[in-house]
Formats: structure tokens, sequence, C-alpha cells
């Protein structure tokens, strides 16, 4: 394991609260995005007096990378972390506790010690659980934007508001996926191609009535694999794309980034109202007419589920692929109450 034994002992000690003195270990891997090396930690701590006490504990190491348009990405769990962010969560909505963050700017790589949560995640979340889910994020940024607390602008390394635009302009302009629902040889059915068509011909109008929505702190990485239900609560990891985004622009993760096709279209409309009437305890959101979840989802997904199709040999994860765009087709004509 990439660490020393010291910094276990300091982090088990700020984690049980007790004045650890040794502490024996065991690492395994576990799946924690594509770019951090995550670790779950076990073995057993012993304090001061002889008590023995049984431990799990993650270990995050990040090096640095570089990720189109978001340069400051690789480090930013690290200065979140640092920060204050962790004092504007609430009971039912939450990050992991850091128990001991380190950065090394010579090998320029961080550690960060965390919270092991044991929860349901991924695909075993419920319907409920995303309502769930979307409310509290709802909570979250609505009282962040109503309370506009002085330490959100001490939060320097965060991905900027045009992210979502600049990554959708991004793939738009790659001419194998572009090219390709516009040609004779696409396999994709055709109202599902037309359907991206339509956003391509209307972008410049959609991503105006989008810059129109209020700026919240946003995850912009709010997928199931990223939550964590536990006791009646959601905690939330892997925070490195954070940053400004607009009212809404979390949800289309939740509701289309590899989640259960089946349900797709009942999340769309379970979820939105259940967020803004999260983010209504806090702001009015009475002036807003038109959410946009719907359009942010085909400017976020449309182009990457193609890209996706093109690029795997496999027939099942082509389908799965198109699906989903067909899922986000019916969207359109089973909307939010």
């Amino acid at each position: 394991m990439k660490t020393k034994i010291e910094t276990l002992i300091h982090a088990l000690s700020q984690l049980f609260k007790l004045n650890i003195i040794s502490a024996d270990y065991q690492a395994i891997p576990l799946q924690g995005g594509t770019v951090g090396n995550v670790q779950l930690v076990m073995g057993t701590a012993e304090t001061v007096d002889g008590k023995k006490l049984p431990y799990r504990i993650v270990l995050k190491i990040q090096k640095k990378w570089e990720r189109y348009g978001d340069l400051g990405s690789w480090r930013r769990e690290y200065d979140l972390y640092s920060s204050d962010l962790g004092s504007t969560f609430s009971d039912g909505f939450r990050w992991p506790t850091c128990y001991h963050a380190e950065m090394n700017a010579e090998e320029n790589e961080f550690q960060l010690w965390l919270e092991y949560i044991n929860g349901i995640t991924g695909l075993d979340l419920t319907g409920d659980m995303y309502v769930q889910a979307a409310m509290e994020l709802g909570s979250f940024q609505g009282k962040l934007y109503a309370e506009q607390p002085a330490l959100l602008q001490s939060l320097t390394n965060l991905s900027q508001a045009n992210f979502m635009k600049n990554a959708y302009k991004h793939y738009r302009s790659w001419p194998v996926v572009y090219d390709y629902i516009r040609s004779e040889d696409c396999e994709i059915p055709q109202h599902v191609r037309q359907m991206l068509i339509d956003i391509d011909e209307h972008a410049d109008e959609i991503l105006a009535r989008i810059e129109q929505l209020p700026l919240v702190l946003c995850h912009r990485d709010f997928w199931v694999t990223n939550l964590i239900y536990t006791d009646g609560k959601i905690a939330l990891i892997d925070w490195d794309t954070s940053g400004w985004g607009y009212l809404g622009e979390d949800l289309a993760s939740l509701i289309a980034d590899e989640a259960d096709i089946d349900y797709m279209v009942e999340n769309y409309q379970r979820c939105v109202p259940a967020y803004y009437q999260g983010f209504s305890e806090y702001a009015d959101v009475s002036p807003i007419a038109d959410h946009c979840v719907y359009e942010m989802i085909l400017l976020v997904f449309g182009y990457r589920l193609v890209d996706g199709y093109l690029h795997t040999e496999d027939d099942d994860k082509k389908m799965k692929h198109v699906l989903t765009l067909q899922k986000i087709y019916e969207m359109k004509s089973n909307p939010t109450s």
C-alpha cells in the first residue's frame, strides 16, 4: 500500500476520536471512477489503553491528469475537502467524512482517507431512492443558492458554467458521430436520429434558455454509482467534476447516465418534480416556466450514446445505447407534472 503506517494511524485516530497507537491492515481495490486508485483498507486498530477496534476506511490516491476543458479537476476533491464545504451538508445529504487529506506537490499526487459508507448503490437503487436523491439535491442546491454563504466565494477550483455547453459542442464537432446520424448507413431508428438532429438545429436557442436558469453548485457526476443510500439518507462520492452549473443539470446524469433503462421515463417523471420541490424549500422557482431537463439530457448524452454505439462490437451494448436513446425520446411525450 502506497502510504506510511503513521498516516493510517493518524486517520484512524480521527475516525474513532481516540488515541490509536497501532493497526494492522489489508487493502482491496474498490471501483472508484476511471482515474483514481481507490482502496478499502481493513484491519484492527489498537488504542493506547489496549482496546482493539475493527475498522474499514477508504484510501483514495489521485495522480495528476488532464480532463478536456477542466484542467484543475484532478485535484478538485483535495481542494474541496480542504475547504469548509462539508459544513453546508444536511443530515440527509452529504459526502463521506474525510479523516486526513495530504498533497504531495512534488509527485503531483494527493491522498484522501475517507469514511467507508456501506449501503445501496448503482442499479440496486429503487425508484423511491432516486426521488429522495433528487429532492435532497434540490434542497442542498436551493439552500446554497438562497443563502450564498461566504465559503462559496473561496472555492476557486470549480468547473465552469459553460462546461456542459463545451462538452456538447466538442462531441458535435466529431464528424464520425455527427455525420453518422445523417448518413444512409445509420442503423439507429430514424425518429431517434431526428431527435438528435433537431437538438443540433435548435442548440443555440436551447442553450440560451438554459443560461437563463439559476446558477447552482453542481456535482456534475450525479449518477447511480456515485450515490449511496444508507439508513434512509443519501451520501454522494467522487466530487472531482463539481462546479457551477444550471438548475437541473445534475438530474440529466441521475436519469440517463447508465441508469435502469426500464424505469428511465418513470424516473424522469418523478425526479424532476421532487428536485424542484426540494429547491423551492429555500428559493422561489415559480418564474421558471421551462426546466430544460429533457434538453440537458440530450445535450449531455445524445452524441455520447451514439459514440458508444459506434465504438463497441458488443451487440448487447449497442442495443442498450439505442434503447437509452429511445427512452429519452419517450420522455418528450411523457412530461413531468
